[in-house]
């Protein structure tokens, strides 16, 4: 069986179409809406979504510029392009990217199975009419064995997609990517007929502009961005590998960003108008956003307890919940997809072959994400734990061009590009100081809320879900194998690089 490494993708639309499912993923549909009404003001929500398109252009798009160039270059995984283009002694940096993505993997492969459960539950099943009968039927299915089997089901039909390669994979999200912005628009069409919708939309619009004197305002609009649009994970990187030489990065990387922002701006839009239609009739604004405000077991009180309970007080809400969660399956399985192909490629890199590599992929997957599918406790910490590590992936991104030297990158590597735009010596300034800036002091804040707001009296104890201390030893021990590892890793990617 071949191992598909010299695959390109068929067009740019097959490109574009595979990367937006890489960034729009469950947090543009689940996460985004509910952090946007914890940093809304008293008058809405605005000031927060400006700071959140200012770190779109400062910090996504500049690193997804850079993963395009970086796999386009390298035409390999995060490994083999981390030891060929930053050095062979960094490619340590690369097994980190590559490993902080597919622990990501682990648990994501979870939230995939619980959405598809959801789904046929919507479809077979009368919606619940209450908050307990809500709860209920979320407490049934974490009861059970149910979120491991759907756990295997993910990683299954991920590994099915990813079986061929990337001419696979591009034809599934010609169906996917479609499909979801399909149901998106359906979605929000029906929204804007609820009475009472344009309440909860012009909130979401409105802004506050004195929280923008409030620096965990910056700082969370920031962490979004890292969280939604996949810059700095490796996954942008390793589809770049598949690019053909003649697709530029540039226009890519900013329909990548928009089409992202876009994505979530719209789910928000149905989520908001939504709650505040239904809710807005027998509850006061500050008792309808601390419903949205709040975010259950794991983060899945919105959409998993109020949101199907919403659906059942509208007229065709059934459908409208069917929509909704079909439209979050795919967006989880178009992330999935990548994910499980970042730690494939990787494999193949060190001269595996594919079809092995993708069944210990999916195995390994399957087998270390149990934890988080038996376990919200489980769960919650290996999100905390990785998401915040996205922030040392992102710099190491930007290291990895710094290393070749920026200007010289984007002269090589980007700029001068037929039908594309260049990037310009302020992404040189980008990379080489704002991207190490940003992603030391967003580092720094979020072990900070660590220490003084989630575990002040444990923060040294590395059993405590959300200590400082649980993300050192983590993070440690996985660098540490990494450096141990690293002259072999990058030897063994180099070499089976040059026999190929």
């Amino acid at each position: 069986m071949t191992n598909h490494t010299d695959q390109r993708f068929s067009s740019r639309l097959g490109l574009l179409l595979c990367v937006l499912g890489i960034a729009v993923g469950t947090g543009n549909i689940w996460r985004f809406p509910r952090i946007a009404a914890q940093n809304a003001g008293d008058d809405g929500a605005g000031a927060f979504l400006v700071a959140w398109l200012v770190f779109l252009f400062v910090w996504s798009v500049p690193l997804i510029i850079a993963e395009y160039a970086l796999g386009r270059k390298g035409r390999m995984g995060v490994v083999g392009t981390f030891a060929k283009i930053a050095g062979e002694k960094y490619a340590w940096m690369g097994a980190f990217v590559g490993f902080i993505a597919t622990a990501i993997m682990f648990y994501y492969s979870v939230v995939a199975g619980w959405c598809v459960y959801y789904l046929i539950k919507m479809t077979t099943s009368p919606l619940p009419l209450s908050a307990e009968a809500a709860q209920s039927v979320w407490d049934g299915f974490q009861s059970g064995g149910f979120p491991v089997g759907f756990h295997a089901l993910a990683m299954g039909l991920g590994a099915v997609v990813v079986w061929n390669g990337i001419k696979s994979i591009e034809r599934a999200n010609l169906v996917l990517i479609p499909a979801l912005l399909i149901i998106v628009f359906i979605s929000l069409a029906r929204t804007l007929t609820l009475d009472g919708a344009s309440e909860g939309i012009r909130f979401l619009f409105t802004p506050d502009w004195s929280t923008l004197l409030q620096p965990r305002i910056w700082l969370e609009a920031l962490t979004q961005n890292a969280w939604d649009t996949g810059a700095g994970w490796g996954l942008i990187l390793t589809y770049g590998a598949y690019m053909k030489s003649r697709h530029g990065v540039v226009k890519n990387a900013v329909i990548t960003g928009v089409g992202n922002n876009t994505v979530s701006l719209l789910a928000a839009i149905v989520i908001f108008g939504t709650v505040f239609a239904i809710l807005g009739a027998e509850m006061s604004k500050a008792e309808v956003l601390a419903v949205m405000q709040t975010s259950g077991p794991a983060a899945t009180g919105l959409t998993f307890i109020w949101m199907p309970q919403l659906f059942a007080k509208m007229p065709a809400g059934n459908l409208f919940a069917i929509l909704f969660f079909l439209g979050l399956t795919f967006a989880a399985f178009s992330s999935l997809i990548a994910m499980i192909e970042l730690s494939t490629r990787i494999l193949v890199d060190f001269g595996i072959a594919r079809r092995h590599a993708i069944l210990g992929v999916c195995i390994i997957g399957f087998t270390l994400g149990v934890p988080s599918a038996i376990n919200l406790e489980f769960f919650a910490n290996q999100d905390f734990v990785w998401g915040v590590a996205l922030m040392i992936s992102g710099a190491f991104v930007a290291f990895a061009v710094i290393r070749q030297g920026a200007a010289r990158f984007r002269a090589d590597c980007i700029d001068n590009q037929p039908n594309d735009w260049n990037a310009g010596p302020i992404w040189d300034a980008t990379i080489r100081f704002v991207i190490p800036t940003l992603a030391v002091v967003l580092l720094g804040w979020w072990l900070y809320q660590a220490a003084a707001v989630y575990s002040p009296d444990r923060w040294f104890d590395p059993f405590e879900p959300f200590s400082i201390m649980t993300c050192l030893v983590q993070w440690g021990i996985v660098l540490g194998l990494f450096i141990l590892l690293n002259r072999q890793m990058a030897r063994r990617t180099l070499s089976n690089s040059e026999k190929n």
